[in-house]
């Protein structure tokens, strides 16, 4: 920003705390989110001020779409409990014409080839009975770390993590084929640390709350509740949200060999992926440097933009999503949203819509279209193409994606 005059963004005001820069002009942004963020900004080792997305809205103790900079300490609810969920895309060298008609084998083949969705019984439909050698592979160079932490807190061992590498999850996480403005086919996807990172998360929350209620410390919301960087507690959540990150990211490196496996048995013509690939958190934390000082930034919802790098936003299913790259922004502490962002809750989307809506708003994609996929209608998410303006100052479009297919958890 070069100019007061000239800025894209609002400054929100905190009482005792930081000021919240807002880029979200032309975006809703409901009051609840708002007095979230001001309770963020009461903390008092907050670095500067707060940064918030276009796709800002109410989250677990700190607000999805936000950018929190701190010295000293760390709130595990502000990382989550979906530690390291990001997306994935790949750029192959296939066009539009070389797809089939019909779509829907393609779909099959996916969803076949990924373990995905949730169910109760005797093995959970969403992870592996037996993970295949590649998962196996990619679970021998996780498991010493993890080895480590659960010898501390073996609390932990008993949550799902071999068994889920390289799988889906629920909720709004999706594979999808699509097309770029080029007739391009790339293939996307969002995931995370799945059942072990949740199992973090959670484990990591009670203990700062455990730690806030011994110290007699205060807080404006108690999932608020930090960690004092120089305590044990510190030290090892760090250690093990460093690990969910890295098993997140491996997740989503295994979906995409899986996926593009898949689309092999079901395109006749050869084909080449990773032309172009990206790989990002959006719900993480890492050190980094900023006005001169190394600070923790933790992203809650948001994707690091660094000048010249490259990030994805997603829309909804049935809307459009893009690849952009960088333009470094100090001021947002180099970040961008991490996608529409919610404009009603899930059980809200479900009152609000019915199945000939869902039907309506994704015609045109191989997708499900049935009543337990109404929560993630396009219509219960902002105007993406509203939450890009919003962020011009932030990233360029270098590619923009349509859905064909869309799987979802």
């Amino acid at each position: 920003m070069k100019d007061k005059d000239q800025r894209h963004y609002e400054v929100q005001q905190s009482g005792d705390g930081v000021p919240i820069k807002l880029w979200t002009q032309g975006v809703p942004v409901d009051v609840q989110a708002r007095e979230q963020l001001e309770k963020t900004a009461r903390l008092p080792f907050i670095y500067k001020w707060i940064a918030v997305m276009p796709d800002v809205h109410v989250g677990k103790g700190s607000t999805i779409g936000s950018v929190i900079p701190t010295k000293g300490a760390i709130i595990p609810a502000a990382v989550g409990v979906d530690i390291g969920c990001g997306m994935m895309a790949a750029k192959t060298t296939l066009n539009a014409r070389d797809l089939p008609d019909d779509l829907h084998p393609l779909r099959v083949a996916i969803e076949r080839a990924v373990p995905h969705g949730r169910s109760v019984g005797r093995r959970d439909q969403g992870a592996w009975g037996e993970p295949p050698a590649p998962v196996d592979a990619a679970w021998s160079a996780l498991a010493a770390r993890f080895a480590a932490i659960t010898a501390k807190y073996p609390k932990l061992a008993r949550s799902n993590s071999r068994v889920h590498l390289g799988t889906l999850g629920t909720g709004n996480h999706f594979i999808e084929v699509c097309l770029d403005e080029d007739d391009a086919v790339w293939f996307m996807l969002h995931s995370g640390s799945r059942g072990v990172g949740n199992a973090i998360g959670n484990f990591f929350i009670e203990l700062a709350r455990e730690d806030m209620r011994r110290w007699m410390i205060n807080l404006p919301d108690r999932d608020l509740a930090y960690l004092p960087e120089g305590t044990e507690h510190f030290a090892d959540y760090v250690e093990a949200v460093e690990w969910a990150q890295d098993f997140a990211r491996t997740n989503r490196e295994l979906m995409m060999q899986a996926v593009i496996a898949a689309a092999r048995q079901v395109i006749s013509k050869p084909f080449d992926t990773h032309v172009e690939a990206v790989n990002c958190h959006h719900n993480y934390v890492s050190r980094e440097h900023h006005y001169g000082e190394d600070i923790l930034v933790t992203r809650k919802g948001a994707v690091r933009a660094r000048a010249g790098e490259l990030g994805i936003i997603p829309g909804s299913m049935g809307a459009k999503s893009y690849i952009v790259r960088g333009k470094g922004e100090a001021e947002s502490f180099e970040s961008c949203s991490h996608g529409a962002g919610r404009v009603y809750s899930r059980s809200e989307a479900k009152r609000r819509f019915s199945l000939a809506d869902q039907k309506r708003l994704t015609a045109g994609v191989e997708c499900r279209k049935d009543a337990d996929v109404i929560d993630e209608i396009p219509a219960a998410y902002k105007d993406i193409d509203a939450v890009m303006r919003a962020q011009r100052d932030l990233v360029e479009v270098v590619h923009t994606l349509k859905q064909l297919v869309c799987v979802k958890g």
